[in-house]
């Protein structure tokens, strides 16, 4: 029996609670009221942070080599892009967590910000292949969707909402850090 049906659809679902989870992370940082609840909320939870998004890096991470070398699906260059900002944050998430040290969120939000721009204009590229820039040659083509899970979710798709998780989680950090 493959697994491969089942992994996809739940990374894809897992993908929507990513969304999710980033989506009220990140408001709930940007807002004077929601930086309080956060600290309400929050408060001495910073390791906690660091483990869920260890979690997600790895996630991310194992799916992609999943797809990548077990599936034997080729990345594209902006998929390359991508691994590029997600795989060190696996490593820097570990000793964060293991440590405990808050601070960790000025290294890894960047890499979070980054790759979620790099995947936003991934998906972009997907659904419109004109908007190329940068000629992806040789190997596969950075507008071509190898799935779309529930019709829409792909590879990139993926990866841009745990960059967006990993982000919000990088920036309540930033605001238990600022406390």
């Amino acid at each position: 029996m493959s697994l491969y049906a089942p992994l996809v659809t739940t990374l894809a679902a897992l993908s929507f609670v990513a969304v999710g989870g980033g989506l009220v992370l990140t408001g709930a940082a940007a807002l004077p009221g929601g930086r309080a609840w956060l600290r309400r909320t929050l408060a001495g939870e910073e390791r906690s942070l660091l483990v869920w998004g260890l979690t997600a890096a790895t996630l991310a991470t194992c799916g992609s080599l999943y797809l990548s070398d077990v599936v034997g699906l080729q990345p594209c260059l902006f998929c390359w892009y991508q691994r590029i900002a997600m795989y060190p944050l696996v490593p820097l998430l570990a000793v964060a967590a293991f440590r405990g040290d808050a601070g960790a969120w000025r290294y890894g939000l960047p890499l979070a910000g980054g790759g979620l721009l790099l995947s936003v204009y991934h998906v972009s590229l997907q659904w419109n292949p004109a908007l190329e820039v940068v000629s992806c040659q040789g190997g596969a083509p950075c507008s071509g969707r190898y799935l779309a899970v529930f019709g829409f979710v792909s590879i990139p798709t993926m990866a841009g909402a745990a960059f967006l998780l990993l982000g919000g989680l990088f920036l309540a950090i930033a605001v238990l850090d600022d406390a």
